[in-house]
C-alpha cells in the first residue's frame, strides 16, 4: 500500500507532534544559607537547618539554589515551576507578610557554621560561607552587601503562621529556572525576602539540612522535552516508509 508523500509526511509531523510529552521534576535544594545584617560579614549559618527572612533586631535574607541541569534534560523548555517551603516559626499572632523571590545574580557558599535551634541570630562564619558582605567567606565579596540580586521580583507569597507554603507558577519563576537549565554555571537561585524594617517579622523556613525530609525546599518543575523522533529518526527510516 502506498501513501501520497505530502499525506504521509503530513502524518509524520502528526506523531512527532503527539511524541512531545509533559514531565515533572521535584528538585531539593542544592545549597542553602542566611546573611544576616551585620557589617563585619561574620554571621552565616550554612550548615543550619532553618534559614531566615525578614527583621528581628536586624535583618535577615535566605539563600537558595537548585541544580535543574542534573534534574531536567538540556534542552527542554520550562513550563511551570513552583516553590514549596515550610515556614517553622513565626511571631505570634502577627499579620501575614510578604516574602520575595529575586533571582541573585553571583555566586555564594555554604559553609560547616551551624546557629542550631532556633538560630536567628546566626552564628560565626565557616570559610566558603555566604555572609552580609560575604560570597565566599572570608576572601570573597558581593558587589552590594547584603547580596547581588535582579531588582525584579520573581515571585511573592504572604507568609503567616508557620505551615507550607507555595510560589508560583510566575512568567518570571519560568524564566529565572530556564536560564538556570540553558546555563547551570549561572544557576546561583534566589534571595528571599522578607518585611525589612518595622518591628520583629522574620519567618524562618526550614532547609536541606532539616531533619524533617517533608518539610525541605522543594523547587517543582513541569517542562517539555520537545518534538521527539523526528530529529532522531535517520532519513534512510522516514523514505523507506513511502516505498
Amino acid at each position: 500500500m502506498k501513501f501520497a508523500l505530502g499525506t504521509t509526511f503530513a502524518c509524520l509531523m502528526v506523531l512527532a507532534a503527539h511524541a512531545a510529552f509533559a514531565d515533572f521534576a521535584a528538585v531539593g535544594a542544592s545549597k542553602d544559607n542566611t546573611l544576616y545584617l551585620d557589617g563585619t560579614g561574620g554571621l552565616s549559618n550554612g550548615a543550619g537547618a532553618y534559614l531566615f527572612a525578614g527583621q528581628a533586631g536586624s535583618v535577615r535574607r535566605g539563600l537558595l539554589a537548585f541544580d535543574v541541569a542534573s534534574a531536567v534534560p538540556a534542552g527542554s523548555t520550562i513550563q511551570s515551576v513552583t516553590l514549596t517551603l515550610h515556614c517553622s516559626r513565626a511571631p505570634f499572632l502577627a499579620p501575614a507578610v510578604a516574602c520575595t523571590l529575586n533571582r541573585v545574580l553571583a555566586n555564594w557558599g555554604e559553609g560547616a557554621s551551624d546557629a542550631g535551634d532556633p538560630g536567628g541570630t546566626g552564628t560565626a562564619a565557616a570559610p566558603g560561607d555566604a555572609t552580609w558582605i560575604h560570597t565566599f567567606f572570608p576572601g570573597s565579596l558581593w558587589t552590594t552587601p547584603g547580596g547581588d540580586f535582579d531588582a525584579t521580583v520573581s515571585a511573592s507569597q504572604n507568609v503567616g503562621d508557620a505551615g507550607t507554603y507555595v510560589w508560583g507558577s510566575t512568567a518570571q519563576m519560568v524564566a529565572d529556572v530556564q536560564s538556570w537549565l540553558d546555563t547551570p554555571a549561572t544557576s546561583y537561585g534566589w534571595i528571599v525576602r522578607g518585611v525589612e524594617g518595622g518591628g520583629s517579622n522574620a519567618r524562618r523556613f526550614d532547609t536541606k539540612e532539616n531533619a524533617l525530609t517533608e518539610n525541605r525546599p522543594i523547587l517543582g518543575i513541569q517542562y517539555t522535552t520537545g518534538l521527539v523522533g523526528v530529529e532522531s529518526a535517520p532519513w534512510s527510516g522516514v523514505k523507506a516508509l513511502y516505498r
